[in-house]
C-alpha cells in the first residue's frame, strides 16, 4: 500500500458557485482518483449541530460536534449525485441549501473545528490518488499537492448558477437576495483569520465567468497529463 505522502493530489480551491465541486467531479472521473469535497464535511458540521440545537457560535459545543459526528460518502444507486450521510441520516439536499452554506462558513472561522477535521481530510488521500475541492485545500490541508488550481467567477454569475440548482430542485429562491449572501459569505471567507480564501502559492487561477465546463476541464489538463 502506497504511502499516503506517495500518493498524488491535484487541490481545486475556489469560492462558492465558480464551479470546483462539478470540475473536481468530473476530472476526479477523468483521472480514476478519489474525491473529495471538503465544503461538504463542514456543512455536515453545522447541519449535525443544527438538528443538536447547538448555537454555532458556541466553539466548544460545535468543536465537540465536530469530534464526534459520523460522516459518510456514498454512491449514489443511479450513478447520480454523491449521497452524503451525516450521523446515519441521508442530508444531501440539505447540505446543498444557502443555510447549511452560511453555517459552514460560520464555523469553519473556529480552528478547533478545522483541526477536528483535518485528520479526517487526510483519510482521504489514497491510491491512485486524490481530487479535493474545497477553500484550503492547496494552501493548508494538501500544501505538497503536485497541481493547485483556483477557480473564480464574478458574484453575479456565481449566483445565476446558484439560482438555477436551487430552482431545478424546486427551491423558491431570489437572485437578488443569492447574491447578497454569496457576496457577504465572500467577505467573510476572505478576511477570516484562519486559512482565508486565496489562491495557493503557484496555483493557476482559471476565471469560470462564461466559460462553459468542458473548457475549464480542458484548462485543468492542458497542466496535468492524465
Amino acid at each position: 500500500m502506497a504511502h499516503p505522502a506517495a500518493v498524488p493530489v491535484l487541490t481545486i480551491d475556489g469560492p462558492s458557485g465558480s464551479g470546483k465541486g462539478t470540475i473536481s467531479r468530473l476530472v476526479a472521473e477523468r483521472l480514476g482518483w478519489r474525491l473529495l469535497d471538503s465544503g461538504a464535511l463542514y456543512r455536515a458540521v453545522g447541519y449535525a449541530a443544527g438538528e443538536e440545537g447547538i448555537d454555532l457560535s458556541d466553539a466548544e459545543a460545535v468543536t465537540r460536534c465536530a469530534q464526534t459526528v459520523k460522516i459518510r460518502f456514498q454512491a449514489s444507486p443511479d450513478g447520480g449525485e454523491t449521497r452524503v450521510l451525516v450521523n446515519g441520516h441521508d442530508a444531501t439536499d440539505e447540505l446543498r441549501t444557502e443555510t447549511a452554506g452560511a453555517a459552514a462558513s460560520a464555523i469553519a472561522v473556529i480552528p478547533s473545528v478545522r483541526q477536528a477535521l483535518v485528520d479526517l481530510q487526510h483519510g482521504f488521500r489514497k491510491a491512485p490518488g486524490l481530487v479535493a475541492d474545497g477553500r484550503d485545500m492547496g494552501t493548508v490541508i494538501f500544501p505538497d499537492a503536485a497541481h493547485k488550481f483556483f477557480l473564480t467567477a464574478s458574484a453575479a454569475e456565481r449566483a445565476k448558477r446558484r439560482y438555477k440548482q436551487l430552482k431545478d430542485k424546486g427551491l423558491s429562491v431570489t437572485l437578488t437576495i443569492l447574491q447578497r449572501e454569496i457576496e457577504a459569505r465572500d467577505e467573510r471567507d476572505a478576511s477570516r483569520p484562519v486559512a482565508p480564501l486565496k489562491p495557493a502559492e503557484g496555483a493557476v487561477v482559471i476565471d469560470t465567468t462564461g466559460m462553459p465546463i468542458e473548457t475549464v476541464v480542458e484548462k485543468v489538463f492542458a497542466v496535468v497529463r492524465p
